[in-house]
């Protein structure tokens, strides 16, 4: 898996891109630029996990609250663990996506858990966006300053069509490493090994690990 200074980098890129704490979503949001909609998140997300004191205690049961009904909305989650599950995705049957989605979801969100207590004073700063008229697939590319190095923070959106429309993001880049090109080559060995249900074993495992105390 990720070594642990990508993972707390893994970890800031979740926080950051999370909604506003107790907010609800703008009814503007459809039209909203994805550019700055990822400023305006960024900047409400630091405020709240500034003053929540259960984000910096890393209350896991209120973060996964927090994902459930203010992240998992924006995010095309769906997308993003069959990208990161690679060819065994269309061999999986409905059962075994289902848990794939729900074991990964809890993987990154017990990721940045432990992380969200050291965001501070951390700023972020949205660089000019790349994209023509039109483009429904954008890059969104930020820069993350506080403690030492800048890091490099980058998002891959798409607009959706139809009912609860507007840009969602279905991969990260943190300091040049694709959140699901990473772990596309870290899945398929263990499902080369072990089959669909192996790797859902060993997210299992893994999970219930980084649920102890």
């Amino acid at each position: 898996m990720l070594n642990r200074r990508h993972l707390h980098r893994l970890a800031l890129a979740l926080a950051l891109a999370a909604a506003p704490a107790l907010a609800a979503w703008p009814a503007h949001a459809a039209d909203e630029a994805p550019d700055a909609m990822i400023a305006r998140l960024s900047d409400e997300a630091l405020q709240a996990l500034r003053t929540d004191k259960a984000f910096k205690d890393g209350d896991i049961g209120k973060i996964v609250a927090l994902v459930d009904r203010i992240v998992m909305p924006h995010v095309n989650f769906r997308r993003m663990t069959a990208a990161a599950v690679g060819p065994g995705w269309r061999k999986a049957t409905p059962a075994q996506q289902e848990r794939l989605q729900q074991e990964f979801k809890t993987l990154l969100v017990r990721t940045y858990a432990g992380a969200l207590a050291q965001v501070k004073n951390e700023s972020i700063s949205v660089k000019p966006l790349r994209a023509k008229a039109g483009d429904t697939d954008v890059l969104v590319r930020t820069e993350v300053s506080g403690r030492g190095e800048p890091i490099q923070l980058d998002y891959r959106l798409e607009q959706t069509p139809g009912e609860g429309t507007g840009w969602k993001i279905y991969n990260l880049n943190v300091m040049g490493v694709w959140l699901v090109e990473t772990y596309r080559n870290q899945f398929a060995q263990e499902i080369n090994a072990k089959g669909v249900d192996g790797l859902i074993t060993t997210l299992v495992a893994r999970n219930t690990e980084g649920a102890k105390p």
